[in-house]
C-alpha cells in the first residue's frame, strides 16, 4: 500500500485540513488514516464527506477504514469500481459494510479473504431482511454443493461466514432487533448442523441408509436466542431403519454424528464454526454419543438429576430427521414439567447458581456479563425456575426462549409487569453487550473488555442502547448503565421467585393494584401453595396464612414487611426449615412490630434483616430464647452486638442487678434475663458463624462464652441468695466457694448443660460450725430453687450429685471435711472428675484453697495405681455397656458411643492422672488443652493426637447443633428428616447431604477408637 500524497498544502499549520476533518470525525490515528486514503484503492474516496461521515459513524473509525482498504485491494479492478461505486450511492450497504468493518476484525478479515461477500450486504428482499431456516439451508447448500466434494467442509465454513456476516450487518445497522438477530444465529446453527449430516450421509451412505438421526438443540441454540460465538449444544437421538437391527443403527448414527461435529469443530484455513457440545446428553461425556428414543426415555425416567430437566427444557428438534425430533421433544416434555415435583428440586436448582458463581475465578467476577451476580444467568435461572414450577399447569409458559418465557410469566401474572419489563430491558442489554464484544474478534467470551481502546470501540457500538448519555463520554455512559442494569437483575433475581406471594394474599385487591400502576404480579391461592411447596415449606397453608397476617392490611407495618418479605422468604427457604423461620417471623414481629426500632433496624440495615432470617430458621433454641425477649433482637443491628461479652463484665452487670432488686427472687429473675439474653448472643453468633472461621476454635469460644454466662450466673444468685438470708436473719455466717465440674470447669459446656457444682463453706472467725452449716445449706437451698423456678426464662440446673458419697452425702462440706473424705474414702473415679474441678464463683480465697487441696489426688506424685487403673478401665467398659440407651446406635451416640465423647475424655483423664505430676502443661481442665500438651510432652503420637482431637471436635458440634436445632439436648443425630438436615446444615452440609455428614462422624469416630483401645485399654 505507497503511493503519493492526498494531504493538502498545509501552509504553516501543523495539522491538515483532512487530519482535522478526520480527527472531528473520530479517527484515532489521522495520520494512518490519511495515508490509507492516498492509497490507489482509495484514491478520491476523501474529497467524499458522506463516506468520512459514515466512516466517523463507525464503532472503530480506523479499524473501518483499515477493514475497507484490505477489502478494496483484495478485489479486482471491476468488482473493486462496483463496490466503489456502490458504497458511495447506496447508504444501506455503507451503512451495513462500515458498520461491520468498524465492529469486527475477524468479519473483516473474512472479506478479505473471499472480498466478493461483500454482495451478501447489497441485496434487500424481504428474504434477505429476515431470513429463516429454509433460507439459510440454500445458501449453505448452493454455495456447499457447487465446490469438489475434497474442498466442501472448508466451503461449509466460508459459507456459513459469509450468512454470519449478513446477520451481523442486520443487527448493527439496525436491521433487527436482539430477539431475531439472537433467533437467526440459531436458525443459522440448524442450517449447518443440516448441511454437515448431509455431507457425512454422502461420505458414508451405508450408515445413512442404517438409521434416522435426529439433533436436539439444547442451550441458547435449542431457546432461539444463541450467541455469535457459543458451543452449540445438542443432543443425538437415532433409530434404526426397517430391517436393521438397532445396535447396527446405532453405531451408524453416532459414526453421522461424530462426522458432524467434525465438520464444525474442526479448525483449518478458514477457521473454525464453533464447537459442537454433546455433553448434555444422559451420563455426559461418560454416555453414548447416541441413543435410541426409548434409550433416552429410560435414563430420564430413573436417573437424571434436577440440572438435567431444567436444561430440557429448551430442547428442540434443529435438524436431522424432523419426525423423529418431533417425537423426541414429545416424549420428554411431561418428565420436563413434572420435575418441580422431585424432591429438593428448587433447593438443587438454586444451589447449582450458587456453584457457578463460586467457580468464577476471583479477578473476573466484576467483568463477567453472562456468570457473574447481575449477569444472564440470573435472568435466566430466575426465569426457568418460574416456568418449571408453573409451568406443570399452564402451558403458556412452556417456551425454551427466555424473553418469551418471561412475557408468558407476566401475563399470567407469576411476575409483576414492572418486574418483568426491567428484566426484559436488562437482558436485551446485556445480551446486545455480549454480542459486541464477542464480534469483534469472533471469539467466545464473556468479560468486559480492560483495553481503553477496546471499551471505546464498545462503547460506540452500544450507542443506541445508551441514547443521548454516549455523546460525551462513551466508556463512562457504558460502565454505568451495565451496572445499573447488573444491579437492578440482582435485585429481581433475588426477589423475583418471592415477591408474587404476597399479592395472592394481600387485602388489596390485585386489579386495584394494578390499576395504580405497581405492577403486581396475581398469584392465585393454588399456584402460591405450588411455589411455597417447591420452595421447601412442608406446610404451604400454613405458611400463606402467616404471610397474609404479615403483608395485609395499609399500615406502616404491613407496608414496611411487605418490603421485606420476599428477600426474608428466600433466606427462610436457603435454611433446613422455612416453615419454622417464618412462623418465628410473625411471633417476633407480633411482638415488636409496634416497635419504630425494630422496623427501622429490618428495613434500614440488610444485614440484620438476613441475621435474623438465618437465626430464626436455624432450629427452636436461638428462635425460643429471642420469643422470651424479643427486643434482643437490636443485638443483630450492632457490628459487635453479637461477641461474647467476658465473665468480668456480665458479672459487673449481674450484681449491679441483684444490688437493685428488692427480693432474692427478683433479684435471680434479673439474672436469669441476662442469662437468657446472653444464651440467645452466643448462640445467634454461633449460627451465624461470627465466633470464628475455624470451626474448632468456634466450638472452644462457645464453650467459653457458655461458661462465663454460667459462672456469672451462678455469682449473682449466690449474692442474692446470701443478701436475702442476711435481710431475714442478720449477717451471713459462713463463706462458700462454687467449684465447677465436669463440662463447667472444664470450659466446655454446651447449650443444654446443666451445672456441675462441688459447694465448699468456711464458718466466718467466730460463727459456730453448725450454725454456717446450717446457713450454707439454706443459701445454696434457695440459689437452686430459684435458678429452677418455672419462668419465662430458662432454668439453670445446679447438680452437686459429684460430691462426695453423692446424692446420699451433704450438700456442702468445710475444707477439714473433705479432706478427711479424701484422705480416707476417696475412690479412682473421683480424683479423676476432680481433673476437672475449677472455682467459679464464691469466695475466691476459699476456691483457691480447694484448688491446692485437690491438686495432689488429681495429679498423684506416684501416678496412678494398678489396682486404680484397673478400676478406671472396669468403670469405663461398665459405661460402654450399661449405659447405652436401648436402641442407641453406638456408632452415632456422641457422648459414650464408639469413638465419642467418653472415649477421648477418659483417655485424656487418664494420660493427666499418670503423668500430671511431671507434665505441668498437662494441669488443665479443658479436654483439648491437654490432649494438645500430652502430644507436646510426647506422652502421645501427634497423629493419634489429632485422631482423637477431631472426633472430639466432632461430635461435641454434632451435640450442639442438635440442642440448637431440636430446642432440646440430645446424644444422637435427629431421627427427624428435617432437624437432621438442619444439624448437617450446621455443620456445613448443603441440601440433601445429611448421609455425608454421618457417614464421615462414623470414619471420625472409628479411627477415633482404634487410638482408644491402643492408649487406654492397651495399657500405653
Amino acid at each position: 500500500m505507497g503511493g503519493g500524497s492526498a494531504v493538502e498544502e498545509r501552509a504553516g499549520s501543523r495539522v491538515s485540513r483532512l487530519e482535522t476533518r478526520l480527527v472531528r470525525r473520530g479517527f484515532s490515528d489521522p495520520d494512518q488514516a490519511v495515508r490509507l486514503l492516498d492509497e490507489p484503492a482509495l484514491h478520491g474516496l476523501a474529497a467524499d464527506p458522506v463516506l468520512l461521515d459514515a466512516l466517523g459513524a463507525a464503532a472503530d473509525p480506523d479499524q473501518a477504514l483499515f477493514g475497507l482498504a484490505r477489502l478494496l485491494e483484495a478485489l479486482d479492478p471491476h468488482e473493486r469500481h462496483t463496490l466503489r461505486d456502490t458504497l458511495t450511492t447506496s447508504k444501506p450497504l455503507r451503512d451495513r459494510l462500515l458498520g461491520v468493518l468498524g465492529a469486527s476484525t475477524a468479519l473483516a478479515d473474512h472479506l478479505a479473504r473471499h472480498p466478493r461477500d461483500w454482495h451478501a450486504l447489497v441485496s434487500f428482499e424481504l428474504r434477505d431482511i429476515h431470513p429463516g431456516r429454509g433460507d439459510f439451508l440454500g445458501e449453505l447448500t448452493r454455495r456447499v454443493r457447487s465446490e469438489p466434494d475434497a474442498d466442501r467442509a472448508d466451503a461449509l465454513r466460508a459459507a456459513y461466514r459469509r450468512c454470519l456476516l449478513a446477520i451481523a450487518a442486520r443487527d448493527l445497522s439496525g436491521t433487527t432487533d436482539l430477539p431475531q438477530t439472537a433467533a437467526e444465529l440459531a436458525d443459522l446453527a440448524g442450517a449447518t448442523l443440516q448441511t454437515a449430516l448431509d455431507l457425512a450421509a454422502e461420505q458414508d451412505p451405508d450408515a445413512s441408509a442404517a438409521c434416522r438421526l435426529a439433533v436436539i438443540g439444547m442451550g441458547k441454540c435449542g431457546g432461539r436466542e444463541l450467541n455469535y460465538v457459543s458451543d452449540v449444544d445438542v443432543i443425538f437421538v437415532a433409530e434404526a431403519r426397517e430391517g436393521v437391527e438397532e445396535q447396527t443403527a446405532t453405531r451408524a448414527a453416532t459414526r453421522l454424528a461424530a462426522h458432524a461435529m467434525r465438520l464444525c469443530s474442526d479448525t483449518t484455513g478458514e477457521g473454525t464454526i464453533w464447537p459442537v457440545d454433546a455433553n448434555l446428553r444422559p451420563e455426559g461425556r461418560n454416555g453414548p454419543l447416541v441413543r435410541t428414543l426409548a434409550s433416552h426415555l429410560a435414563y430420564y425416567q430413573r436417573w437424571a438429576k434436577t440440572w438435567e430437566f431444567q436444561a430440557l427444557l429448551k430442547a428442540r428438534p434443529i435438524a436431522g430427521d424432523a419426525e423423529l425430533g418431533r417425537a423426541y421433544a414429545e416424549a420428554i416434555a411431561p418428565l420436563v414439567w413434572q420435575a418441580a415435583a422431585r424432591e429438593n428440586f428448587v433447593a438443587d436448582v438454586q444451589q447449582m447458581r450458587r456453584r457457578v458463581v463460586d467457580a468464577i475465578p476471583a479477578g473476573e467476577l466484576d467483568r463477567q456479563l453472562k456468570l457473574g451476580p447481575g449477569g444472564l444467568r440470573d435472568v435466566e435461572f430466575a426465569v426457568q425456575l418460574l416456568q418449571l414450577v408453573h409451568g406443570r399447569t399452564d402451558e403458556s409458559l412452556r417456551s425454551g426462549n427466555t424473553l418469551e418465557a418471561l412475557a408468558a410469566l407476566s401475563d399470567g401474572g407469576y411476575v409483576g409487569r414492572a418486574d418483568a419489563a426491567s428484566l426484559d430491558a436488562a437482558y436485551r442489554f446485556l445480551r446486545a453487550l455480549e454480542h459486541r464484544i464477542q464480534l469483534q474478534r469472533l471469539r467466545r467470551t464473556h468479560l468486559m473488555p480492560t483495553d481503553p481502546a477496546d471499551l471505546r470501540r464498545l462503547a460506540r457500538t452500544m450507542a443506541p442502547q445508551l441514547g443521548g448519555d454516549a455523546k460525551g463520554d462513551p466508556v463512562a455512559a457504558l460502565q454505568r448503565e451495565w451496572k445499573r442494569h447488573a444491579v437492578e437483575v440482582r435485585r429481581l433475581h433475588e426477589r423475583l421467585f418471592y415477591r408474587p406471594l404476597l399479592d395472592a394474599v394481600a387485602e388489596l385487591p390485585v386489579a386495584e393494584l394494578r390499576v395504580t400502576g405497581s405492577g403486581a404480579a396475581g398469584l392465585s391461592t393454588e399456584a402460591a401453595k405450588q411455589r411455597l411447596a417447591a420452595l421447601g415449606y412442608a406446610d404451604p397453608a400454613a405458611a400463606l396464612r402467616h404471610i397474609s397476617a404479615l403483608a395485609s392490611g395499609v399500615s406502616r407495618k404491613a407496608a414496611i414487611q411487605r418490603t421485606l418479605l420476599p428477600v426474608l422468604l428466600g433466606w427462610f427457604a436457603d435454611s433446613a426449615d422455612p416453615d419454622a423461620g417464618l412462623l418465628n417471623f410473625r411471633q417476633v414481629s407480633d411482638a415488636l412490630g409496634r416497635t419504630p426500632w425494630y422496623l427501622r433496624l429490618l428495613r434500614d440495615e440488610g444485614a440484620a434483616a438476613e441475621q435474623l432470617a438465618r437465626v430464626l430458621s436455624a432450629g427452636r433454641l436461638a428462635p425460643d430464647l429471642l420469643l422470651r425477649a424479643p427486643e434482643a433482637v437490636a443485638m443483630l443491628g450492632d457490628a459487635g452486638g453479637l461477641l461474647p461479652r467476658g465473665r468480668a463484665a456480665l458479672e459487673a452487670e449481674v450484681l449491679a442487678a441483684v444490688g437493685r432488686a428488692g427480693t432474692p427472687a427478683a433479684a435471680v429473675s434479673a439474672v436469669r434475663a441476662v442469662r437468657r439474653r446472653e444464651l440467645f448472643r452466643t448462640a445467634a453468633a454461633d449460627v451465624l458463624g461470627r465466633l470464628d472461621g475455624d470451626p474448632a476454635r468456634a466450638l472452644d469460644l462457645t464453650g467459653e462464652a457458655l461458661t462465663a454466662i454460667t459462672a456469672a450466673t451462678l455469682q449473682g444468685a449466690l449474692r442474692a441468695a446470701a443478701d436475702g438470708w442476711a435481710a431475714r436473719n442478720g449477717e451471713l455466717p459462713v463463706r462458700i466457694a462454687i467449684v465447677a465440674m465436669g463440662r463447667f470447669g472444664g470450659h466446655e459446656l454446651g447449650y443444654g448443660s446443666d451445672a456441675d457444682v462441688l459447694f465448699v463453706h468456711e464458718p466466718q472467725p467466730g460463727a459456730g460450725d453448725e450454725e454456717a452449716a446450717r446457713a450454707a445449706r439454706e443459701v445454696i437451698g434457695e440459689l437452686r430453687t430459684l435458678l429452677a423456678a418455672p419462668s419465662v426464662e430458662p432454668p439453670l440446673l445446679v447438680d452437686a450429685d459429684l460430691r462426695p458419697e453423692g446424692r446420699n452425702g451433704p450438700l456442702t462440706r468445710t475444707l477439714a471435711s473433705y479432706a478427711a473424705y479424701y484422705a480416707r474414702w476417696s475412690h479412682a473415679w473421683e480424683s479423676q472428675a476432680l481433673l476437672r474441678a475449677e472455682p467459679m464463683a464464691g469466695d475466691a480465697g476459699l476456691g483457691a484453697r480447694f484448688r491446692e487441696l485437690v491438686d495432689p489426688l488429681r495429679y498423684p506424685a506416684a501416678g496412678v495405681p494398678d489396682r486404680d487403673l484397673v478400676e478406671i478401665r472396669r468403670i469405663k467398659a461398665r459405661i460402654e455397656t450399661e449405659r447405652l440407651p436401648r436402641g442407641a446406635d453406638p456408632t452415632t451416640h456422641t457422648k459414650i458411643g464408639r469413638g465419642g465423647l467418653a472415649d477421648v475424655e477418659w483417655t485424656v483423664q487418664l494420660l493427666q492422672l499418670r503423668h500430671g505430676h511431671a507434665v505441668p502443661e498437662l494441669r488443665t481442665t479443658r479436654t483439648r488443652a491437654a490432649l494438645a500438651a500430652a502430644a507436646g510432652a510426647g506422652l502421645v503420637d501427634r497423629e493419634d493426637a489429632q485422631v482423637l482431637d477431631a472426633a472430639w471436635v466432632l461430635a461435641s458440634r454434632v451435640r450442639a447443633a442438635v440442642m440448637l436445632v431440636r430446642g432440646r439436648a440430645g446424644d444422637g443425630f435427629p431421627g427427624d428428616a428435617r432437624e437432621l438436615a438442619g444439624v448437617a446444615r450446621y455443620l456445613g452440609y448443603g441440601v440433601g447431604h445429611s448421609g455425608e455428614l454421618v457417614d464421615e462422624y462414623r470414619r471420625t469416630t472409628r479411627r477415633a477408637r482404634r487410638v482408644v483401645e491402643r492408649l487406654f485399654y492397651g495399657g500405653e
